[in-house]
């Protein structure tokens, strides 16, 4: 305020005196009550002052200098410091409005970190994936940098192949080898008055996978031969990485051989070869097999037998329609429930139990559909006895020549 404004200001006050009945040093400690005085957590704009004694004056256009401390100063990098000049306009953040010398508490690291927030809720907003590297931890999980503010990956939150590379009982068991690591991750929660930044890598990672998928399902062809890691196990099958998207070998894929549990095969991080049998692009699902890689042993032993011929068999397993029997070891027949006696039979249970050992007649071979027909009423069946003779004359021929 120059003088002329000074002087019209004075006059201005001692008419006012003279209206309102009250002194001049009332109105003037009045007018001084209701100037724009800064409060704590505001961020003002001032001009820096002085930089004596490590420590930093700044003018922000009321009633006093504001100090930036020695202890901040000190903490600053080189490069920030050699920034700050004396005249040069800068932001800072009020602290406290007056310390106990008179002066305003400023902080220009506070007033920056208002920067970090500011980009932070930007990075949550547009769900960007922020890469920084972790800095530290404690016992609830990582601490990534961003900017100035320290921000949380809870455990829960960190990808599944990061905590399966690390095991242990205590944090720095976990974590600490961590450090230093790049780590890609989400913004899931700012809040400023809490001074809370929370990530998620598993966020990110997830997005990164469905951009993989969708870049996977764009160039691959049902027919092709991939190769991939085992990911997850699951009752129902396993699931097999190929270039960062995975896809799901369903458990009648993994073996020609009956399997209970894709864990009685493989394990997590098997390397495996697949075939990609299903595409389905609007599920972006895709459909793997490691049997159709494998040979069809079924194609070979099915060479040894023929319809009509007689056969040893073990009682699998029955249902409403009839029961299973093992002739060898990858061969396995249907005895139909019309085949199982010469009379009615209500239910397979009537007529074997599983585990019985049975003679009996194969009727029909499907190769192309991997099935083969047995019979135990037809083992005894005119309708086979000149081949039954055959057979017994030609086993005799066998037994004499050796």
């Amino acid at each position: 305020m120059n003088q002329n404004e000074l002087s019209h200001s004075g006059e201005q006050a001692g008419a006012q005196a003279q209206s309102t009945g009250l002194t001049m040093e009332e109105l003037l400690n009045q007018s001084e009550l209701n100037l724009d005085m800064p409060r704590p957590g505001e961020m003002r704009t001032g001009i820096v002052a002085s930089t004596a004694n490590n420590e930093i004056l700044v003018s922000i256009g009321a009633k006093s200098e504001g100090i930036i401390s020695s202890r901040e100063v000190e903490a600053m990098t080189a490069e920030e410091r050699e920034q700050i000049k004396v005249g040069q306009e800068i932001q800072v953040y009020v602290v406290s409005p007056e310390s106990t010398g008179g002066m305003m508490q400023l902080s220009y690291t506070r007033s920056k970190e208002d920067d970090d927030w500011s980009n932070a809720e930007e990075l949550m907003k547009s769900k960007e994936t922020y890469t920084g590297v972790v800095d530290g931890f404690n016992k609830g999980g990582l601490i990534v940098r961003v900017g100035r503010l320290r921000g949380f990956v809870p455990a829960s939150q960190i990808s599944q192949a990061r905590r399966l590379r690390y095991k242990g009982d205590t944090p720095e068991l976990r974590w600490e080898e961590m450090k230093g690591e790049p780590l890609s991750a989400r913004v899931i929660e700012v809040d400023r008055e809490r001074r809370r930044l929370i990530m998620s890598e598993r966020a990110a990672n997830q997005e990164t996978r469905e951009a993989m998928k969708e870049r996977l399902l764009g160039e691959i062809a049902i027919g092709e031969t991939r190769k991939g890691h085992v990911t997850s196990l699951a009752d129902f099958g396993a699931f097999v990485n190929i270039n960062g998207a995975d896809g799901l070998v369903h458990l009648s894929e993994l073996s020609w051989e009956r399997v209970d549990h894709p864990s009685k095969l493989l394990k997590v991080g098997d390397e495996v070869e697949v075939k990609v049998i299903s595409i389905d692009q609007d599920r972006k699902r895709i459909g793997l097999s490691m049997r159709q890689l494998q040979r069809d042993p079924w194609e070979d032993q099915i060479t040894k037998y023929h319809v009509g011929q007689l056969v040893e068999g073990t009682v699998t397993r029955l249902v409403k329609f009839g029961a299973f029997a093992r002739l060898d070891e990858h061969v396995e027949g249907l005895i139909h429930i019309s085949e199982l006696g010469e009379g009615h039979v209500e239910h397979p249970k009537e007529a074997v139990h599983e585990g019985d050992k049975l003679v009996v007649r194969i009727i029909k071979i499907e190769p192309d559909k991997r099935r083969i027909g047995l019979s135990l009423s037809k083992v005894d069946s005119a309708q086979f006895s000149d081949l039954d003779y055959a057979a017994a004359m030609a086993e005799m021929d066998q037994g004499d020549e050796s």
